[in-house]
């Protein structure tokens, strides 16, 4: 079987926000996600979109493959690295905010 992948590092959302998204499309043929993704109204989309398309780009140049004949195969969202940063709060306090990054993966094969 004949894979593709591509991979997003340190994107600036949590790992939760991602995985509503890609719940949705995992297993799916390309072209019913891309289509999902577009009509979508969270940001996490965009970003799961434009790796998809990428993965698809490396299935043409790696071996000629168009997307009707492509399917999501493995797609997963890994937590990244942590930033702690504080927010001042009343009489001389700190308050923890994290921000919290991911890392994700699509992987596209032939059906």
């Amino acid at each position: 079987m004949q894979e593709a992948i591509s991979k997003q590092t340190d994107i600036k959302m949590t790992v939760r926000k991602i995985r509503r998204v890609i719940n949705l499309i995992r297993g799916k043929k390309v072209v019913d996600a891309q289509r999902m993704l577009k009509f979508m109204p969270y940001f996490a989309a965009r970003i799961v979109e434009k790796n998809l398309n990428a993965a698809v780009s490396n299935a043409a140049e790696k071996f000629g493959a168009t997307p009707d004949v492509l399917k999501i195969s493995e797609v997963y969202a890994d937590e990244a690295a942590t930033y702690r940063r504080v927010r001042p709060r009343a009489q001389g306090r700190m308050y923890k905010r994290l921000k919290r990054t991911s890392h994700l993966t699509v992987k596209v094969a032939k059906d």
